[in-house]
C-alpha cells in the first residue's frame, strides 16, 4: 500500500459528498488546525458535539447549516447510531459535512464509529486529527503528563466505563480521567482498592482554557469531598499523578473548606 492510500483524505477537485471528522481542540477556537479551518470553510453542514469550539460555528459561511448532536450525561439530541446516518445520507445527497468534534475524534471522541460507518456506505471521509483535552486541558493548568523524574508514561481512560480497573496505579504513571465528574466518588474508591497511594497528587482542571478555567488539587483520598465541597462541574479533566505538583496551582488541601 503506498503512502498516499495509507490515510483517508477527501480529493479536492473530485465532485460529490464527503465527510470530514474535525477535532475542534479542547475548546480554545484558536487550537484548531490549519486543514480544519480549511475543511469548515467549505462545508455546507456542520454536525457540531457539545464540546466542539462554538465559536467557530460564528464564522462559517453564509447558508452553512448547523446541527446540534450534543451529548450530555443520560441525554443524547442525536443517538450514535443515529448521527452515523446522518452523516452517510448527507454525503449521499452530495453534501459535503463537517462532523465537528471536542478534542481528537479518535481520542475518547467515536470517530472510529463514524469513519467505519462512512467507509461502509462507500463515502468519502477524512479524518482530521485535534489537540485532545486529555493533554491539552492539564497543560493548560501547568500539569505535563510526563516530566523527568516524575512520569515516563501516562494513561487516558473514560471513567464512564470499568477501564479504569486495567490502569497502572503508580505515582509516576500519571492517569487521565475524562468525562470522571459524575462518577469521581467510585474511581476513587477502584483505585484505592487496587492499591493506589491514597497520598497521590489530583487535580481537577474544569473549563479548560475557557476564561472561568478553575483548578482545584488535593490528594487521592480527599478528592471527591474537596470536589464535591468546592462544586466541581463537567466538563472537566482529572489528573492523577505526581505531576500534579509542579502544577503553579498546586497546593493540597486535605479536607474541604481547607
Amino acid at each position: 500500500m503506498s503512502a498516499s492510500a495509507a490515510r483517508d483524505s477527501i480529493l479536492d477537485d473530485e465532485p460529490g459528498g464527503w465527510v470530514a471528522l474535525v477535532g475542534g481542540g479542547p475548546g480554545e477556537p484558536g487550537l484548531i488546525t490549519v486543514r480544519g479551518m480549511e475543511l469548515l470553510s467549505r462545508a455546507d453542514v456542520v454536525v457540531a458535539d457539545r464540546l466542539a469550539p462554538r465559536g467557530l460555528l460564528d464564522n462559517l459561511s453564509p447558508g452553512t447549516e448547523v446541527i446540534d448532536a450534543s451529548k450530555r450525561p443520560g441525554n443524547h439530541l442525536v443517538p450514535q447510531d443515529g448521527i452515523d446516518a446522518l452523516l452517510v445520507a448527507r454525503a449521499e445527497a452530495g453534501q459535503r459535512v463537517v462532523r465537528l468534534k471536542g478534542g481528537d475524534p479518535y481520542v475518547l471522541g467515536r470517530g472510529g464509529e463514524e469513519a467505519r460507518a462512512c467507509r461502509a456506505a462507500g463515502v468519502r471521509v477524512e479524518v482530521v486529527p485535534g489537540v485532545t483535552s486529555a493533554i491539552a486541558v492539564p497543560a493548560a493548568a501547568g500539569i505535563p503528563l510526563t516530566h523527568r523524574g516524575l512520569a515516563r508514561g501516562f494513561s487516558v481512560v473514560s471513567a464512564h466505563e470499568d477501564l479504569i480497573a486495567t490502569v497502572p496505579v503508580r505515582r509516576d504513571h500519571t492517569l487521565v480521567l475524562l468525562m470522571g465528574v459524575h462518577h469521581l466518588r467510585r474511581s476513587t474508591a477502584i483505585l484505592t482498592d487496587r492499591g493506589a497511594d491514597s497520598e497521590t497528587p489530583a487535580a481537577v482542571v474544569e473549563r479548560g482554557y475557557q476564561p472561568d478555567q478553575r483548578v482545584t488539587t488535593t490528594r487521592l483520598r480527599c478528592l471527591p469531598d474537596v470536589a464535591e465541597s468546592v462544586g466541581v462541574r463537567a466538563p472537566a479533566v482529572i489528573v492523577l499523578g505526581d505531576v500534579v505538583t509542579v502544577s503553579p496551582a498546586w497546593r493540597h488541601r486535605l479536607v474541604p473548606g481547607e
